[in-house]
């Protein structure tokens, strides 16, 4: 896991789920086959946490088990 930030064009999104309120959101950048770059909708300034692809898809998996 890697806190830096991403120095490539990068194409935030956020789930679908999230309304246009605010809240408690992540926003994740899936241009890079390699890494998943993920960051708070509420500080896109902010730290960016990249994770490896296959946790990512692990951490998904978990979610649509619940």
């Amino acid at each position: 896991m890697d806190t830096a930030p991403s120095p490539r064009n990068s194409q935030w999104r956020k789930s679908s789920y999230s309304g246009n309120t605010g809240g408690d959101c992540v926003e994740v950048d899936l241009t890079d086959a390699a890494v998943i770059p993920v960051r708070d909708s509420k500080n896109p300034a902010g730290p960016v946490v990249t994770v490896g692809v296959p946790a990512w898809q692990a951490f998904l998996g978990s979610l649509r088990r619940h």
